[in-house]
């Protein structure tokens, strides 16, 4: 008997996003919506990846029952820095998504809660490693934006049922779900209001099995790769199926990854930390992977996973730089201005060797 567990989670899941927009996304148009509610998600989710964390270390010795979102507060603050470097941000007990939800009702000033919430997460990584992989990772959800009413009374109400929506959502054990939940949330999303965002999800979120093909192809006779590298990563899903299907504990020196667009860059690196790749297995940059390449250095990536953004343009001969570029000069001719996908092979031709 076919196994449909995969397409029941992923109808359940589409189920629940339809529900919540018939609710909300009346007044907003489908751009804003999607930012709204995978801001909304991801807030969730890093709240509830840190608590179950540390509920963890708590239970491994032997406190059953203890539970860091009930904590007293003053206990809350045992061990902060020592989580800060393991995890990379700390969120304190009364700015966990689900306490900040149950007094939302009555917070005349929730917008500027969560905008607080946001900065502290921000800043709880400021000074350490990984401070650079969290700094402005928020940036693209505007909790104050005058396009959810025209008061803060109204625009408070949005955020309430938005906070209350996405609180029902149960995609238990996201990090362990057949499909990828955030991700197909995100497909998902994009495909709803692609009208709206005039170009395909396909550009940032690759489908799951896309992503298992092109990894299955990647580690043929492979036990162990040095690096895995994506120079145009969108939401991150061909190395986050990399990373569960060969192990990470299989790749020695972590994830390399690049992304010109801000807000995917900001959404790939939350769906980063949802799969417990931690801050020190990866380097994500958010730069023009054809005009500034960081990842390009003298030991060639082992594994390299990418599906190039077709039918864009790129500089080309426009840009008489690039003719000497270690990644193009080989070929002698710079791929055609309207054929930016050619130069992306050439450049991972280049990673790999």
């Amino acid at each position: 008997m076919k196994d449909n567990k995969k397409e029941q989670e992923r109808a359940e899941l589409h189920r629940m996003i339809w529900g919540i927009a018939n609710d909300l996304c009346g007044s907003v148009d489908g751009w804003d919506f999607k930012q709204n509610v995978l801001g909304m998600l991801s807030y969730r989710y890093i709240s509830e990846n840190l608590t179950n964390y540390i509920n963890a270390g708590e239970h491994i010795a032997a406190i059953k029952d203890f539970d860091y979102a009930n904590l007293a507060g003053k206990e809350a603050k045992k061990a902060i820095q020592d989580i800060i470097n393991i995890k990379g941000y700390f969120i304190f007990l009364g700015e966990l998504f689900e306490n900040v939800r149950k007094k939302a009702a009555k917070d005349e000033n929730l917008n500027e809660t969560l905008e607080r919430v946001f900065n502290n997460i921000e800043r709880s990584a400021k000074g350490a490693e990984s401070e650079l992989s969290f700094a402005g990772l928020f940036a693209d959800f505007d909790v104050s934006s005058n396009k959810f009413g025209a008061t803060v009374a109204k625009y408070n109400e949005h955020l309430i049922k938005l906070m209350n929506s996405v609180s029902e959502m149960k995609p238990d054990g996201y990090r362990d779900n057949i499909i990828d939940a955030f991700g197909d949330a995100y497909e998902y999303l994009m495909g709803m209001y692609q009208s709206s965002a005039g170009k395909y999800g396909g550009e940032f979120y690759n489908p799951q099995e896309v992503s298992e093909l092109l990894t299955r192809i990647t580690i043929v006779d492979k036990s162990k790769v040095n690096k895995v590298y994506n120079p145009a990563c969108g939401l991150g899903s061909l190395l986050l199926n990399f990373a569960k299907i060969f192990g990470q504990k299989n790749v020695r020196k972590g994830f390399y990854w690049q992304k010109v667009n801000l807000t995917t860059y900001n959404l790939c690196r939350i769906n980063i930390f949802l799969h417990d790749i931690n801050y020190d297995k990866f380097d994500i940059a958010h730069e023009d992977t054809f005009k500034d390449p960081q990842h390009l250095d003298y030991e060639p990536f082992e594994a390299v996973v990418s599906n190039p953004p077709y039918s864009i343009k790129w500089e080309g001969d426009g840009n008489q730089l690039l003719i000497n570029d270690l990644r193009f000069f080989p070929a002698g001719i710079l791929a055609p201005k309207s054929k930016a996908d050619l130069a992306h092979h050439a450049q991972l031709i280049l990673a790999g060797n």
